[in-house]
């Protein structure tokens, strides 16, 4: 199957910005044109390969599972013990940074 490429230019990299609402200066719409018409050309790249012979692929988890294994209970550091390989702790509890910042 062959897949007629667009042809980029630069009116079409506005009309791209406006619809995605995306604000580019002149230069990142020149830099982002050369980036799809790089994208493009591999693409066209990738239509001249011969896949004749490669089998279907539809399904490529299929067969697979998660390997699990059973939870067993073992040997448990002392409080102190854990604690010392810690950078920062507080109060028997290891310090961490904030994740959230209010």
């Amino acid at each position: 199957m062959s897949i007629k490429m667009v042809k980029l230019d630069k009116q079409t990299i506005q009309d791209l910005t406006r619809l995605c609402r995306i604000d580019c200066t002149e230069e990142e719409q020149e830099s982002l044109l050369k980036d799809l018409e790089k994208i493009l050309k591999h693409i066209e790249q990738l239509e001249n390969i011969n896949t004749d012979n490669v089998p279907v692929c539809n399904h490529i988890l299929e067969g697979m599972a998660n390997v699990m294994r059973e939870d067993r209970v073992g040997e448990v550091l002392n409080r102190e013990v854990f604690l010392a390989n810690a950078p920062s702790h507080v109060g028997g509890m290891i310090r961490v940074p904030p994740v959230i910042k209010g």
